[in-house]
């Protein structure tokens, strides 16, 4: 028996929506969940599907990032600074499609463009800092011995970053560079409602010499993976942009207990030329103070 409707014949075809996965040690799995959600244009319809992660993929992202700790803090200055530079390289390169996944789901095309120039110069920025920041924020401490007593900065480790809701692309880069200009490894969580730029960044990362782990991303939803990111105890620092609320202090709360860094950029002005600030990679710096005898 013949079909009463036919897609050939009529011309119409069901379109074939991408599923984006997870940036996990250099790869991208599925999610272990089997979940994804449906991202929306501003008229409502699918662009495509995000995995939503789970608890488990945080917790391989969190291996991820602490195998890479090593190798990443021994790099020298010289080669991190050029990694975050061809980060900004490849964006430049695949600008158009930053401003057009930015443009489909609700930013005016001179928005969307701004957005994406400003990420790529804030890379280029933060590129310049890394064989800086020790010679700029490291000293020779004075004292009362016959020592010398210098103190230098060195990375605090795994730092989750929560993604800001109010920009996409400019404001993860604005968290996501510093920390990586530092000698940090990263895990973070993708703005759930526009989780399209973070995603894409992960491809350019993917293809920039960044090492396998040394950023991670996830992609779900903030209610369930934040609890499970402030009380793991392998990670060092959190990053977070969330408005004050219940998940706010929950996660202030969860990382009091394993002894967390905690640093809320909530209400970041992030087109603002403050944002360029050498004192935001020290946010996620330890001192390292180290004697050493005089005439002995």
């Amino acid at each position: 028996m013949a079909r009463s409707t036919d897609n050939k014949t009529t011309g119409a075809r069901l379109a074939v929506n991408k599923t984006y996965k997870l940036y996990i040690g250099g790869k991208f799995p599925r999610t272990e969940s089997g979940r994804y959600d449906k991202i929306a244009d501003r008229r409502g319809n699918t662009l495509a599907n995000a995995c939503r992660g789970s608890r488990k993929d945080l917790r391989e992202a969190v291996v991820a990032a602490r195998a890479a700790t090593g190798s990443w803090q021994a790099a020298s200055a010289y080669l991190r600074s050029q990694i975050l530079y061809r980060i900004a390289e490849i964006m430049e390169g695949r600008s158009e499609q930053f401003i057009a996944q930015l443009a489909a789901l609700g930013a005016t095309r001179a928005a969307a463009e701004r957005e994406t120039a400003s990420a790529i110069d804030r890379l280029v920025y933060f590129a310049g800092w890394c064989d800086k920041i020790t010679q700029v924020f490291g000293s020779i401490n004075p004292v009362a011995s016959a020592h010398y007593n210098f103190s230098t900065l060195e990375a605090t480790g795994v730092v989750g970053i929560v993604a800001p809701d109010d920009s996409a692309l400019l404001g993860l880069v604005s968290l996501l560079a510093p920390a990586l200009a530092g000698g940090n490894t990263c895990v973070v969580l993708a703005q759930q409602a526009n989780p399209l730029s973070a995603i894409t960044l992960a491809e350019v990362l993917h293809a920039s010499d960044v090492p396998a782990g040394v950023v991670n991303v996830l992609t779900g939803r903030a209610d369930e993976i934040v609890p499970h990111l402030a009380r793991h105890k392998d990670v060092n620092a959190l990053v977070h942009c969330l408005a004050p609320g219940n998940l706010r202090t929950s996660l202030e709360r969860d990382a009091a207990i394993n002894i967390k860094r905690v640093f809320s950029r909530h209400g970041a002005n992030w087109r603002s030329d403050a944002e360029e600030n050498p004192y935001v990679i020290t946010d996620t710096q330890e001192v390292k103070t180290t004697w050493h005898p005089v005439g002995m």
